[in-house]
């Protein structure tokens, strides 16, 4: 079973990666004519952005017709569905990233197998973030969330 795991999850990357390539979502300069409104302003990645959630929205609801998935024993949803202040904080920072540099991991990962710069030097960025994050925030809400839990229960 984990075999065929894995071999799924390595076609469904080169999938999302040729999406990526063939949209245009690996070049930062299409991706911040599209972030960027006035006169340069490119609206072609709204079609990626459409087909992206419409894709989406089908997979979903196919998937919540199954009882467990293909390749594994069970789903692995998140457990909260509540929007926190590090939720959001990660989407704003998310978001940030993405409108300076026009990149974001997996088309970062693409730029860096094709010697850009811009790349290399978002990956290193983006790695020294989520190490600062798992050293300095996560034992933090860790903590708080083992204290929450610890008053639901008790």
């Amino acid at each position: 079973m984990r075999g065929l795991s894995n071999v799924s999850a390595l076609v469904g990357g080169i999938i999302f990666g040729a999406g990526l390539v063939v949209s245009g979502m690996t070049d930062p300069d299409k991706v911040l004519a599209f972030l960027t409104l006035g006169d340069g302003w490119d609206p072609a990645l709204i079609f990626v952005m459409g087909s992206a959630v419409v894709v989406a929205t089908i997979g979903f609801w196919l998937v919540g017709k199954r009882a467990t998935p293909l390749f594994d024993t069970e789903f692995h949803a998140p457990a909260s569905s509540t929007l926190d202040g590090p939720l959001l904080g990660g989407a704003v920072l998310f978001g940030v990233g993405w409108g300076v540099s026009g990149f974001c991991p997996g088309p970062a990962l693409v730029g860096v197998m094709t010697l850009d710069q811009r790349a290399l030097l978002f990956i290193v960025a983006y790695g020294v973030g989520v190490a600062l994050f798992e050293r300095l925030v996560s034992p933090r809400l860790q903590l708080v969330t083992m204290q929450e839990s610890s008053i639901v229960d008790g």
